[in-house]
């Protein structure tokens, strides 16, 4: 049996060790168009800021490696120019000697990856414009810094790649501009998250620009729509990537709804014998079953590994994806899974949403806030997606969630989790809890959630809302919401006639807990329609102020 696998990085070097594995027998050759395989995209942004010294850390395996360990023959500087499936052959491209030659496969897997999706931009094509996708540009860009000495750059993007960098080059010591066209951060989180993380990396003082774009790169500066001049003595396009379907296209393969390789739950595409996994594949949502195209190291490997199983008989198959992710930047993690808020109404669902905002860690240990939005399904319970934002223990979060989603978890199991704790790392009640406690109280025992979204655009509305401020005097005076009244939990009893029991009340405090306490009484004492604000003012002013700045705006 003959394997031919196009492709070297993360998905190809996955499926040609599983198929190994599997049949020691078999001839598995391997054809990468670049020079560098095996390595990991994800070090890249930090190679070139400075945090990873060598550049060996991210390319432990070469050649010889894979050569020696699995009896592979990877050819690199190889491009594979087209695909008879007729046939079972394959054209290729020697680059080094420009000599073409055919070779013949009884399975072929397909790991073309991903390429840079750029916007059309005037003067894009000169020497300081990069991207980075692949290790070469990493070298590439650590090389102009280190021969030219930047001072400025402007980062075109704010996806994983371009938050990345821009920790990378302020690092290495560039003054920096994120430049973005939509009205958020576009890493995949709710409009109201994103709010909330842009509000704090403004806190820490990153140069971010939304609802732009860039007109015109010249040599030391950069133009956008408005006319504007930003210096850059570097720019950097990260602005997404689209699947390398080019090969799969000529040979007739077909394609998915998102523009990615089509393939099953066993990494098969439409034509006979031929197989494809990683970032040019589309996969499918583990709760809606819908396709969905999330190119990240962790699919490219998994998906990979199935590829090489299958083809040498094995049972694997693919699971579906929640689409777990998370970037860190700076002292900041921003992690989500499952579906977003938007996701989940397009799919049907009858939504109940919290935000939660707890200590990661005991406050005698340092704690900071760490906010979550949890998003579940009325009708079953179940958790349907969960977003996270924090300093310390978002990725021990994010995988508790993760778990939960993927076996169907409804929320009042949450609390019952027995979660690992001492005051270093965690507190004694988990955030997870919290969400679980919260969203139980929701839905099993009549203490409704608000979200600040739904309260805002209620009265943006119109809409009659008794809106109780429950914190102490000092502290309303400083900053509350509109339209809100004053009255503290401890005199609320004594202030119970003065509320109409009849209309709607939202009450709040900093983040949850005294505005809970509120509804509490006054559903004790016969108010019917009591809400308490989801996150309470901190999530209200953290995640709203963008949209009454702007209104204000549009008002004045």
């Amino acid at each position: 049996m003959k394997i031919i696998v196009i492709g070297a990085v993360a998905a190809g070097t996955s499926a040609l060790a599983k198929a190994r594995r599997n049949n020691e027998q078999a001839e598995i050759i391997v054809y990468e168009k670049g020079e560098l395989i095996s390595y990991s995209s994800c070090g890249l942004p930090y190679y070139i800021g400075g945090s990873i010294d060598s550049f060996q850390t991210l390319t432990p395996r070469d050649v010889t490696f894979f050569k020696e360990r699995y009896a592979v023959e990877i050819k690199t500087a190889h491009e594979v120019l087209a695909i008879d499936p007729e046939k079972k052959e394959i054209q290729v491209k020697d680059l080094k000697t420009n000599r073409q030659f055919t070779d013949r496969y009884d399975a072929l897997i397909l790991a073309t990856g991903a390429t840079p999706s750029f916007p059309l931009i005037k003067g894009m094509e000169q020497s300081h414009v990069y991207a980075l996708k692949s290790a070469q540009d990493a070298l590439t860009i650590k090389q102009h810094l280190m021969s030219y000495h930047p001072k400025t750059a402007v980062i075109v993007g704010s996806g994983f790649i371009g938050l990345e960098m821009l920790e990378g080059l302020i690092s290495a010591g560039l003054s920096v501009t994120l430049v973005e066209k939509n009205q958020q951060l576009s890493i995949g989180l709710d409009p109201d998250m994103a709010h909330y993380f842009e509000h704090l990396l403004l806190e820490k003082g990153v140069n971010l620009l939304k609802q732009t774009t860039i007109q015109e790169i010249l040599q030391d500066h950069v133009v956008l729509q408005d006319g504007t001049s930003l210096s850059a003595d570097l720019v950097l396009l990260a602005t997404g990537v689209r699947p390398n379907v080019t090969l799969a296209k000529k040979a007739g393969i077909e394609l998915g709804t998102t523009g990615a390789i089509k393939v099953d739950s066993t990494m098969k595409t439409s034509q006979e014998a031929i197989y494809a996994c990683g970032d040019c594949i589309e996969t499918f949502s583990r709760l809606t079953q819908q396709p969905m195209y999330h190119p990240l190291g962790s699919t490219a490997n998994k998906t990979g590994r199935i590829a090489g199983d299958v083809v040498t008989g094995g049972t694997l198959s693919y699971q579906g994806s929640l689409g777990t992710s998370l970037v860190s930047v700076f002292d900041l993690t921003v992690a989500r899974t499952g579906l977003s808020e938007d996701e989940a109404r397009q799919a049907g669902f009858d939504l109940e949403i919290c935000h939660t905002i707890k200590p990661d860690k005991a406050l005698y240990f340092k704690g900071k806030e760490l906010m979550i939005k949890a998003i579940a399904d009325k009708k079953t319970q179940k958790l349907l997606g969960v977003q996270a934002i924090g300093y310390d223990g978002v990725d021990k979060r994010i995988d508790v969630f993760a778990t939960l989603i993927t076996y169907g978890a409804t929320v009042d199991e949450l609390f019952h989790l027995d979660l690992a704790y001492a005051p270093q790392v965690a507190t004694t009640k988990d955030p997870v809890h919290y969400v679980g406690m919260a969203l139980d109280n929701a839905l099993n025992h009549g203490r409704p959630l608000m979200t600040p979204t739904e309260l805002h655009q209620r009265l943006q509305q119109g809409e009659e809302i008794q809106v109780i401020d429950t914190r102490v005097r000092a502290q309303y005076e400083k900053n509350h919401l509109p339209q809100a009244r004053h009255l503290a939990q401890s005199e609320l009893r004594d202030q119970l006639k003065t509320l109409n029991p009849q209309q709607p009340v939202v009450t709040y405090c900093n983040k949850g807990v005294t505005g809970n306490a509120a509804q509490n009484i006054l559903i004790n004492h016969g108010f019917k329609c009591v809400y308490n604000l989801s996150g309470g003012q901190k999530c209200y002013q953290k995640t709203q102020a963008p949209h009454r700045a702007s209104q204000q705006k549009k008002e004045e």
